[in-house]
């Protein structure tokens, strides 16, 4: 009270903020963001400190190349932003390009991509940076500016090479879940890996006086060919996906509190990538009696490097690898998610029933809308799929009865009106017909006809109640299983099995 009295609402809100222990103290650590704007100087950081560059090490050179979110495909923009203040959106609107286009690294910095010695089987994933969130442990504050000092591996992950290159205020883990990295062997030779990864950060767009802006790209994935002792890499790349038409959820508050209502919505990112230039090479070069020697031939162009072809000895397809990671992040993926069109010529082929959810962010990354426009809670999709969606009897019923399926909505209304395919166009009709914001839960027969449905939000109030309590339901809670959620849903898809029995 009396900080609020002293401070004002959004005066503390900033304090609270940089007060990241919450003991109404700001230490030098916690004040060190502020002093870094006002001076406009940043220390040196840890790690730089603690490694010194090897003179006889390689290195590495890596551009970012980075296409600003199209404002369009925002939501928001078809009434032209209505309501929306110019101030929420300016980090948005102002990040235009990479923050360091280019920078030149350490071949060593990349040793935390190397498998442990318990994980060297291709596919076999392990977490680089794990996830520490998850439905019980509930989710991060909203209300920060800055991101937290690094730890361990996340040092190279956060303030040195990384996110970093593309804005100065990256949160290596995420306010919800699942947060982290994860990896796996894709291909084996004698002296190199192929490591496949999948990365989930984020961004916090703003600064003080305004609110904060989170920017949250679906996911970061990518890959690195890099020597077994790491002294050498031949090849990196990382990359936001932009297959589907919607891949990044943007979040900001409007009050000086966590509990302040907040704005959400979610858009297009045409590119966000890491690349290097070429393998690394020796940052000292020397002749065959150790001596240095100049980079540059007599008539003064660089040395060429000539690298040994790889000869991979076991190797496994980019897709089974980037499935073998969703799975980790994700377990409800156990079971196969098919494209919208796939999963109805399969369910044709195979004369099942297609499960299907319909909502507006994707439901196996971190762009899943949220749940509420004026809460800052877990989105429904979210949820889902961290409870009913990835639980036993769910899984087992959904992998021999059904075929599965999510979709965007902007997805199904750019197919309803493609008039090339009317069979195509039908199916995403009857869809939407039965769409209700934010996450619609759907059973369909192969020619696309509905036999069931729920919407998520109504799925969770009824299943967040006492069973004494829903006086009139279409579900019943059942007594086989202690968790409600996996009861309904359960008891929703016996019911879409049990009215499609006359067609089927």
């Amino acid at each position: 009270e009396l900080a609020l009295k002293s401070l004002g609402n959004e005066g503390l809100f900033l304090f609270s903020s940089l007060d990241t222990n919450n003991d109404l103290y700001l230490s030098p650590e916690e004040f060190k963001p502020i002093a870094e704007k006002l001076t406009g100087v940043a220390p040196v950081s840890e790690f730089e400190e603690e490694e010194t560059p090897d003179p006889s090490g390689e290195t590495l050179s890596i551009v970012a190349k980075f296409q600003p979110l199209v404002m369009e495909t925002m939501t928001k923009s078809k009434d032209g932003f209505l309501g929306i203040s110019h101030v929420a959106l300016s980090g948005l609107r102002n990040w235009t390009a990479a923050a360091t286009p280019m920078s030149v690294m350490l071949a060593r910095q990349f040793k935390a991509f190397l498998p442990p010695k318990n994980k060297l089987h291709l596919g076999d994933p392990w977490w680089i940076i794990p996830s520490e969130l998850n439905i019980f442990t509930g989710y991060l504050s909203n209300n920060r500016f800055y991101p937290p000092p690094p730890k361990g591996k996340e040092v190279r992950y956060e303030t040195q090479f990384l996110y970093i290159m593309f804005h100065s205020r990256p949160f290596v883990k995420t306010r919800f879940a699942p947060q982290g990295a994860v990896a796996c062997i894709q291909a084996i030779s004698t002296f190199y890996y192929t490591i496949a990864f999948r990365i989930h950060a984020e961004f916090q767009l703003n600064e003080p006086p305004d609110f904060p802006f989170w920017f949250s790209p679906g996911q970061f994935t990518g890959h690195i060919i890099l020597s077994k002792d790491s002294s050498h890499v031949r090849e990196f790349k990382l990359f936001v996906p932009n297959n589907r038409s919607l891949n990044v959820d943007m979040e900001w508050l409007y009050g000086a509190s966590e509990s302040s209502n907040m704005e959400v919505d979610i858009g297009s990112l045409p590119q966000m990538e890491l690349e290097s230039t070429g393998p690394s090479i020796p940052s000292v070069i020397h002749d065959e009696n150790g001596n240095v020697i100049d980079s540059r031939d007599p008539s003064g162009e660089p040395i060429q490097f000539v690298f040994e072809e790889i000869t991979w000895q076991q190797e496994i397809p980019w897709e089974e690898a980037a499935q073998k990671l969703e799975v980790a992040m994700y377990p409800f993926k156990k079971v196969s998610y098919l494209p919208f069109t796939q999963a109805f010529e399969r369910a044709k082929a195979e004369k099942k029933l297609v499960h299907s959810i319909l909502l507006w962010g994707a439901l196996d990354d971190q762009s899943c809308k949220p749940l509420s426009a004026s809460l800052p809670l877990p989105g429904s999709g979210r949820t889902l799929r961290e409870t009913v969606l990835e639980s036993s009897p769910i899984l087992a019923l959904l992998n021999e009865s059904f075929i599965n399926s999510w979709s965007l909505v902007k997805e199904l209304e750019e197919l309803q009106t493609n008039r090339e395919n009317e069979f195509y166009s039908k199916l995403a009709d009857l869809h939407l017909e039965k769409y209700n914001f934010p996450v619609e839960m759907i059973i369909c027969l192969p020619n696309g006809t509905v036999i069931h449905h729920i919407n998520a939000n109504y799925f969770l109030d009824i299943t967040s109640m006492k069973p004494e309590d829903v006086e009139s339901s279409i579900f019943s809670f059942s007594n086989n299983f202690e968790d409600p959620s996996t009861a309904t849903y359960l008891q929703f898809l016996k019911e879409g099995l049990q009215r499609a029995k006359p067609y089927l």
